[in-house]
């Protein structure tokens, strides 16, 4: 894992079965295989028989499951689950998913990957008409919406709910009958359907997940679509035609696993074209290439391949150190970045090392790995970043809810090359990832989201918008490309689509 990246968090990841005798086991191995997804807390909930039935804390997964009698008491062919890290609702058991939601006509459960721009609307307009909440998290809002639909069928009621709601999400739900996967009209959020060799059918954050449990990959779920899996198998429904792919860019530079594929992209393939990309963008004469320990090191593999320089393992990071982004002063913080990353000092001393990251967030990591290096004694440190500055924040479910402590938003890259004390600094272009990725959709930046490096956000921003446009400076609001920023791009509570382009212009073209 990037010691950089460390600060920004993906919220979580869902994974689904139904039809295997034992769900809730093969659900645990799916949400591990998630983990990276969310570390906050993890929940499962079987269905035996219509009967919801759910365990749930806070911590990693085999710290809420350490008792193997409380998986054997989640019994049931079927069973969903959650892996959280918060980006919306506090981190208390509360706000621990799936949710089980009892009702007089059946029993629902709901666990959310993502984010809703208009939540804090919805839920005043809610909690107005009487609606009681128990969790501060947005997952809740979805069912509030679809208990209180006056439409006639349970699927109608879900359509119009989800078109009330904005922003990412992908939501997994199971009632007594059926599980059910729904994208928003973006796909910020990855969601694939796989299939086991026993008919079993698997819904999951990523396909890493599927590869674990031994289904195979039957479709990825697109951008404003409803998946239903039941006992006669499954089928595919659409709530909107309203739809424009978007998928997070940070899924393919950060938070994906390697080994997993989205939208038939490799993810480990896509970051090694990135460093490659890099090093034909910022070329630098050294000795070595090292990469920041976990998930850079296939851009630094990349990076070494195209500059024709050795891959050498500079920094090493100890598997065993607790989490630096929760230490509460940036004293501890940059303490907690020499216990978890120490530099080899016999590969780099005396050399020019080329260090590649994934990011720079706040800065601080960097600085400290730069001292590391040179402490261990490298005579040049040239950092190279994989993907492009990070200067806005997101709203669709990754925790970058300000620019305050994003050192691209304030400082140039000379800027911060000097604050870093690195020899030179260069980030990958924009143009450089989206080519690298290389989804190829036909929409706009290649069917990624990038509004963190350029402030263009494919949708209006809804409960947001205020707080985003009074923390942009005069240079930002000339340089931000306007679509969803213009109130004529509004359409009520539908998303707006980008301009000139269709809805439904999508997939990638393979």
């Amino acid at each position: 894992m990037s010691a950089e990246l460390e600060d920004i968090h993906e919220e979580c990841g869902i994974f689904g079965v139904w039809g295997h005798p034992d769900a809730a086991r093969l659900t645990y191995f799916g949400l591990h295989a998630l983990q990276h997804r969310g570390q906050e807390g993890a929940g499962i909930v079987s269905n035996d028989h219509g009967h919801l039935i759910g365990h749930r804390g806070l911590g990693l997964l085999t710290q809420v499951f350490s008792d193997e009698r409380e998986i054997q008491r989640l019994k049931g062919d079927r069973a969903i689950g959650h892996v959280r890290y918060a980006t919306a609702g506090s981190g208390s058991t509360d706000n621990i998913q799936p949710f089980i939601f009892r009702f007089s006509d059946g029993d629902m459960a709901l666990a959310h990957n993502g984010n809703l721009t208009n939540c804090p609307t919805l839920r005043r307009e809610l909690e107005s008409q009487g609606a009681i909440f128990r969790s501060n998290s947005d997952t809740e809002v979805l069912m509030h919406l679809i208990r209180r639909s006056e439409q006639p069928t349970f699927m109608d009621k879900l359509k119009e709910a989800l078109n009330t709601v904005h922003g990412g999400f992908a939501y997994l739900l199971m009632t007594e009958n059926a599980m059910i996967g729904a994208l928003d009209p973006n796909g910020f959020r990855p969601l694939s359907l796989g299939r086991m060799t026993n008919g079993a059918y698997v819904l999951a954050s990523e396909t890493c997940a599927l590869d674990i449990v031994g289904a195979e990959l039957v479709r990825d779920i697109r951008p404003g679509e409803i998946v239903v899996v039941d006992d006669d198998g499954y089928r595919i429904d659409t709530y909107t035609d309203r739809t424009q792919l978007a998928i997070c860019s940070m899924e393919f530079i950060y938070f994906a696993r390697p080994d997993s594929n989205i939208y038939g992209v490799n993810v480990h393939s896509a970051r090694k074209r990135m460093g490659a990309r890099l090093a034909q963008e910022s070329p630098v004469d050294a000795d070595m290439v090292i990469a920041v320990p976990n998930s850079s090191l296939s851009a630094a593999s990349g990076y070494s391949e195209q500059a024709h320089l050795p891959n050498e393992m500079g920094l090493i990071k100890n598997q065993y150190v607790a989490r630096t982004f929760i230490q509460p002063t940036q004293e501890l913080r940059e303490q907690g970045v020499r216990m978890k990353l120490a530099a080899v000092r016999g590969v780099v001393s005396g050399k020019r090392v080329v260090v590649v990251d994934d990011s720079i967030v706040r800065g601080t990591t960097s600085k400290r790995l730069v001292q590391l290096l040179r402490e261990a004694g490298a005579s040049e440190v040239h950092m190279r970043i994989s993907s492009p500055p990070l200067k806005y924040p997101c709203f669709y479910g990754i925790d970058i809810s300000t620019t305050k402590e994003l050192i691209a938003a304030k400082k140039s890259v000379e800027e911060i090359r000097e604050f870093i004390g690195a020899d030179t600094l260069a980030f990958l272009s924009l143009d450089g990832l989206i080519e690298s990725i290389g989804l190829n959709a036909d929409a706009p930046y290649g069917g990624l989201c990038v509004a963190y490096f350029n402030g263009d956000y494919p949708t209006a921003l809804d409960d947001y918008e205020q707080d985003f446009l009074a923390s942009l400076t005069p240079e930002d609001r000339v340089r931000i490309p306007k679509f969803a920023l213009d109130d004529s791009d509004y359409q009520g509570n539908e998303f707006s689509c980008q301009k000139g382009l269709k809805p439904g212009e999508w997939p990638p073209k393979q």
